[in-house]
Formats: C-alpha cells, structure tokens, sequence
C-alpha cells in the first residue's frame, strides 16, 4: 500500500473528519488550509490552491494563486477533537508556484536547499533543540505575565504547579508521534522545556512547529496561557531554544574522532568555526524579534560573545560531553520565536562553510565569559553578539552566505518586516522611560 493509500485507509478507519494542511509564513507564524474528508484525496494530491497574497511575505495581490503540496510523512492524527467532537489531523506542506515548482518564499523548500547542500558534501545534519516556554495566567480571556508558580530549576509540585500541564503536553506530543525525552521546571517562575528526540533536521524543523501549537493548545485547554516570546518578564532569565546538531557521513557521526584531540573530528572543529564566523549575521534570523535582545544580555545564562567552550555554559558555541555516536555541538544563540525552517537553514549554511573552508575556531574558552574584563575578551578576539534587532539586520545584510541561503525573495520580506518592527519600537515610548525621565526633566 503506497503512502498516499495508506493515510486514506486510516482516515476511513479512524473516523477523521478534517485535514489541516499546515505551512509557516517567512515570520514562523503556523497556517492552515482545512479541508473536510470528501478532499482528502486531492489535498493529499497537492491539488488545494490558497491565496498567497494574504499570507506575510508571500507574493502580491496580482499573483496569489499558490499549491500546497503536503509532505506524506507527517501526517498526524491531532490527540483532540474539533469542539464540534470531529477527528482532526495535521499534514505539514510545501509551498508550490501554479506551475509546481518550488516558490521562492517557502521556509521548508528554504531548509531543503540547505539540505541539498550538505549531502552533496557528504553529510546529513540531525538537530535537538530544547525549547524552552512560559505558562502564565490569562485574566477575562486575555494572557497576563502572572505566573501559575514559583518554583525554580527542575523543582516538583507542589511549588512546579505547571507539572500537570507538562504531562499534558508530552502525552500529546507522544499521540502525535513524538519521541519526548525529557520534561521539566526551567529556571524561572512560570518556565518551562520539553526536551524531544534528535531527528534529521527537516522532521526537526516540522516538529518544532508542531510543538509550538500543541504547547499552546494545552495551555489554553487548562486556562493559561503559553509564550515562545524570549524575555516577557525583566529581571529573570529568558526562553532560549538551544538547538544540539550533528553531522551524519552515511551512519557514522562525523563529528567523532577516537584519534582527535578531546575525540573531535577536524569537520567538527570546522564546523564550530563556521557557527562562531557567521553569528553576527545569521542572529537576526535565529533571534528574530525586538525582544530577542533582551535575553542576550550577561547574567541570565543566554550567550553575548563569540566564542565556543568545551567546559562551561557562557558562549554561543559548546561542545558537551557526550562521545561517540552522541557527538554534536550545542548552539546555545536561538530562541523559540524564530522559524525553525529558516534558522536551521541558516545553522546548517554557516557551519557546512566553516567544513568547506576548513576554518580554525581557534581555542576553546573555558572561562566563563560573563566575569571577563572587557580586556581580557579583546585579548581572546572574542567578538561581542548585535546588542538590537537592527544591529544584526545590519550583520545579515552584509552576509553573502546567509542571504544566500535565505534566497532574494525571503531576504527582501524578511528585512522589510523586520526594520518595520524595529521602526516601530524606536518610536514607541515606554513606561521605563516615562518612569525615569517625567520627573526629572
């Protein structure tokens, strides 16, 4: 029985009434076109036409036809129904011109380039990313920043009274396929991580985005309220998405060297090279909001220099200490409002670079970078990460690979929406500012 047989057949059997064919837009906002049963055979065809001129950083009014071609390995079966009591499933899809090629804007067609890429080099990439989540209260139907708790790093009920709602989530995640290795109080009040299996970095990208919807869905079902917004409450650290990655060469990960200093393979060490090299200008993907900058900052355990470390948790780049077939290194930069699609693109581009020039990382930093001297990261040559969102969207402008591996079309969208946001946040005056000049001048 082909795939396409296969999905029918379980459709029928499971009483599913609605198919969601799900793509993100240039920005990781999550869409859907839903159709009922009687159309599941020509959505699972790729037949289902939407309007792309509505959609962010798609196309313009005058050429808004646009395909979705679902990728048959991700269907899933959503492990609630519609409130009506109708069986829902999810596929994930590609984003197709009238003609069926591949359109210019769609992430995941972004992603498979990348992806290209490196198995022309002889390399597949799998990725782990730890994204981390805040539940707080919701007051007269809208989301506050009160939180449900106050407990701290990996405490337990009764002071993590988020635990049910994490149980939740992972059986969730576990109905829709998901292989959840780990759930968990993060360190702030009200924060939060589920930790899933490591995949090849395509089902990694598609998982995220599903992982974002479920988490959100079983807030709302238990009258909170979920955000992947990476610093909503000063003072306390914010929500990274720290994203583990490998590169396979056929089963072997060659990231792994038993004759390598520390057992690290030269591609490893030229792969960290190519993370450190292209950060500056890849962080306005990877951290793509205003507000992403505000978890960048010393004292909160998100990086702000570019350096790596086999050791201690303070720069972008660290090398845990697993060996072996668990080889990998940890990108500690992305946070969780990024598009999965687009930020592991651009992960993959910068660190197969680093293996294709066979760039030097120079040492590790085993010093924890926050407590250094501005001095002393001079001495190193360690760079400092972009302090705003138009500091970094100044980096990727100035980034032949990274607009390379974004492609015109979403380099253009992307800075346009972009310096729009920032536009708009320089203009707005805050209370801090009120609070601290109204009076005195």
């Amino acid at each position: 029985m082909d795939k396409k047989a296969a999905i029918l057949e379980r459709a029928g059997r499971e009483g599913i009434r609605f198919l969601r064919l799900q793509f993100t837009d240039i920005l990781g906002v999550i869409k859907n076109v839903e159709v009922p049963d009687r159309q599941f055979a020509d959505a699972l065809d790729g037949q289902v036409l939407f309007d792309g001129s509505s959609i962010e950083g798609f196309v313009r009014i005058e050429e808004s036809d646009m395909y979705l071609k679902p990728d048959l390995d991700t269907f899933q079966v959503l492990p609630w129904p519609d409130p009506g009591g109708a069986k829902v499933a999810g596929i994930t899809c590609d984003i197709a011109n009238p003609d069926g090629s591949p359109f210019a804007g769609c992430p995941r067609s972004t992603l498979k380039r990348a992806i290209a890429r490196a198995h022309d080099a002889g390399f597949r990439m799998v990725a782990g990313p730890e994204a981390e989540f805040f539940l707080f209260q919701r007051r007269d139907g809208s989301p506050t920043t009160i939180t449900h708790d106050t407990a701290g790093y990996f405490d337990l009920a009764p002071v993590d009274q988020g635990e049910d709602v994490r149980r939740e989530i992972v059986l969730a995640l576990e109905q829709m396929g998901f292989t959840v290795e780990a759930a968990h109080h993060e360190v702030a009040p009200g924060q939060h991580e589920v930790d899933f299996r490591y995949d090849d970095v395509l089902r990694t990208a598609d998982n995220i985005s599903s992982f974002r919807f479920v988490v959100k869905n079983v807030a709302l079902r238990n009258g909170l309220h979920a955000t992947f917004m990476p610093k909503p409450i000063y003072g306390v650290n914010g929500s990274g998405m720290h994203t583990h990655q490998t590169l396979l060469r056929g089963k072997a990960n060659a990231f792994f060297d038993a004759k390598g200093e520390n057992q690290l393979s030269a591609t490893c060490l030229h792969y960290v090279a190519g993370l450190l090299r292209h950060a500056r200008a890849y962080c306005a993907v990877t951290n793509p909001l205003v507000n992403s900058y505000k978890r960048l900052v010393p004292g909160h355990e998100a990086p702000t220099a570019v350096a790596w470390s086999e050791r201690n948790r303070s720069p972008l780049v660290r090398v845990p200490a697993a060996r072996g077939d668990a080889t990998r290194v940890e990108l500690r930069l992305p946070d969780p409002s990024c598009n999965p699609y687009l930020a592991l693109a651009v992960m993959l581009r910068a660190g197969l670079d680093g293996v294709e020039q066979q760039l030097d990382p120079g040492p590790p930093v085993n010093k924890n970078i926050f407590t250094m001297s501005h001095r002393e990261r001079r001495h190193l040559r360690i760079d400092d990460l972009p302090a705003t969102l138009s500091e970094a969207l100044d980096e990727l402008e100035k980034s032949d690979l990274v607009k390379d591996a974004l492609g015109e079309h979403i380099v253009e969208h992307f800075l346009a929406a972009k310096r729009g946001e920032w536009d708009e946040y320089i203009r707005h005056v805050s209370p801090w500012e009120r609070d601290r000049y109204l009076g005195v001048y």
